[in-house]
């Protein structure tokens, strides 16, 4: 089994979406709400919802620690978003 060299974590864009698709299909499930992704050099491997924590991932892929660190990224960056609106939002 080769080794990973490159993990790349970020929000989806409308160009992931034909490759969010086929990861939906390969894992039996939908594409996941607000989804945060892995790619695993250049593959990918792995999806979770930055809404509710739902997932999809390669199941001829090991991608149990992949998903930990997208759940943790995902949890990342809903606290960030939060606390910019709490700061953005105007003083009553």
């Amino acid at each position: 089994m080769p080794l990973m060299n490159t993990l790349t974590i970020r929000y989806a864009t409308p160009a992931d979406a034909s490759a969010l698709d086929r990861l939906a299909q390969l894992d039996s499930s939908t594409v996941p709400a607000e989804p945060v992704v892995a790619f695993a050099d250049g593959q990918l491997v792995a999806a979770v919802s930055a809404r509710d924590g739902a997932v999809i991932a390669d199941p001829f892929v090991p991608t149990a620690e992949t998903v930990a660190l997208l759940r943790r990224r995902a949890r990342q960056l809903d606290t960030t978003t939060r606390l910019r609106r709490l700061t953005l939002r105007p003083a009553l």
